[in-house]
């Protein structure tokens, strides 16, 4: 579904985005749609990080560990062979 809203922008503002609307073929209302998008899963995902930090859990280090305990296994059952695919 999609709805009709009227938005105020600077001018400034309109013609950057008239600018990369038209660069990447998109309509205007396509073009802002996607930005906003964009910017709502941004604030998610930058949430979600800090809260991930608050918490005191490294998820880095974890997926780290992880692939090396992949590769040992692999080391173990290929003998440093590639995986068959």
């Amino acid at each position: 579904m999609t709805a009709k809203v009227t938005l105020s922008f600077s001018d400034e503002t309109i013609e950057e985005a008239r600018r990369f609307a038209k660069r990447e073929g998109l309509s205007l209302s396509a073009w802002m749609d996607q930005a906003a998008r964009e910017k709502a899963l941004r604030e998610v995902f930058t949430a979600h990080a800090a809260a991930v930090s608050r918490a005191g859990l490294d998820l880095e280090s974890a997926a780290l560990a992880d692939a090396r305990e992949v590769g040992m296994v692999d080391d173990v059952l290929f003998g440093g062979r590639p995986r068959a695919a």
